[in-house]
């Protein structure tokens, strides 16, 4: 019966763009703050796999909403919601990134405090203590190596095996070809085998991660 009652509310709620729309016209903030009660997360877990900063994610988050609001007016009603505000955010991402290289930090930092029972890094099936020591250990392995991507690279994996966009989808949020967004995952995907690769040949307690294993840990 709930779930039959939250189902029905959801197909009944507002969209995302007709929530937009409102916040467009009208300068609703209670259309805004749904929105945000729905993107919260996904934003948040998109500025932690980019920047690997657990704290700073939160403030990039909150951020990236903020923004959103003063330029609702650049908003057009034919667009997605989700691509503007994943532009948004993408854009926040980056420019902290390129900050923090002027500063000369690294970008590894805080990943660590990320939940560890976040399904989307390892899929589980309820394994044994063992097993999940195992797939802790090569989640780590997968989120050191994907922090070492270029920026334009880690981007298409996160929108894509994190997120879920599809690539059309992608070339939207990033006004790029879809031709383009392929070529990235493919050497994205290349670098990621190699760099595991290197991880595995340096640790010799770590379980080791094969290749043809890359696309599961995604």
């Amino acid at each position: 019966m709930a779930r039959a009652s939250s189902l029905l509310a959801r197909l009944i709620s507002p969209g995302d763009e007709q929530l937009m729309w409102r916040v467009k016209l009208q300068d609703d903030h209670h259309a805004f703050a749904d929105l945000m009660l729905r993107w919260q997360k996904p934003i948040q877990d998109l500025c932690i796999r980019m920047t690997g900063d657990v704290h700073r994610a939160e403030d990039l988050a909150q951020t990236a909403f903020t923004r959103v609001f003063a330029r609702r007016a650049e908003w057009e009603p034919t667009a997605k919601f989700s691509t503007f505000l994943w532009r948004v955010a993408l854009n926040l991402c980056h420019d902290e990134l390129r900050s923090r290289t002027r500063r000369g930090e690294c970008s590894l930092q805080g990943m660590t405090e990320e939940d560890s029972s976040e399904s989307s890094f390892v899929a589980l099936d309820q394994p044994g203590p063992d097993a999940l020591a195992d797939q802790s250990e090569r989640a780590d392995l997968v989120r050191e190596a994907l922090l070492k991507l270029a920026t334009h690279y880690r981007e298409v994996v996160v929108l894509r095996h994190y997120e879920q966009l599809k690539f059309h989808e992608i070339a939207d949020v990033l006004d790029i070809p879809e031709g383009t967004v392929k070529s990235r995952m493919a050497e994205a995907l290349n670098q990621l085998t190699k760099l595991l690769q290197h991880l595995n040949d340096k640790s010799s307690c770590t379980p080791k991660i094969q290749p043809k294993e890359l696309l599961a840990l995604l």
